[in-house]
């Protein structure tokens, strides 16, 4: 089985979405396996993103992901992988397709990094990284 990271940003936190997106994983048929709240440190982040250290994007993600707590999720199942991120919807809320998370609870709020709900992790690679990361018992 495969397995996949998946975090509630702080705007889904805020907004009291953590239900809608777990009810969503749960309903597509996923396993949560592991869940936690959490307040991300600048450490755990720098880690999390060290691949977009040194971009104009970086600073402010970081700044937001840390600006208040998140729920660290992992989820499991066959291509859990590809099937979150195609729950998820693209990364820009504004073009996410409807009845994906982002298409249908974010949108774009003009602030310097796009809030839009969640992450999912993109490859096994990252996934096996990122898991290490927020679940080093796992």
């Amino acid at each position: 089985m495969e397995r996949t990271l998946i975090l509630v940003k702080p705007d889904g936190v805020k907004r009291n979405l953590v239900g809608e997106v777990l009810s969503r994983i749960e309903s597509k048929g996923y396993a949560i396996v592991a869940l936690k709240m959490m307040s991300a440190d600048r450490e755990l982040l720098t880690r999390h993103y060290a691949e977009h250290e040194g971009k104009p994007f970086f600073e402010p993600l970081v700044e937001f992901m840390a600006s208040g707590p998140i729920v660290a999720v992992v989820a499991e199942g066959n291509r859990v992988i590809e099937g979150f991120r195609k729950l998820a919807g693209v990364t820009d809320p504004t073009l996410a397709e409807p009845g994906t998370i982002r298409g249908d609870l974010a949108r774009d709020q003009g602030t310097k990094v796009v809030q839009n709900i969640v992450h999912g992790s993109d490859s096994v690679e990252s996934s096996a990284r990122e898991i290490n990361i927020f679940f080093p018992e796992l």
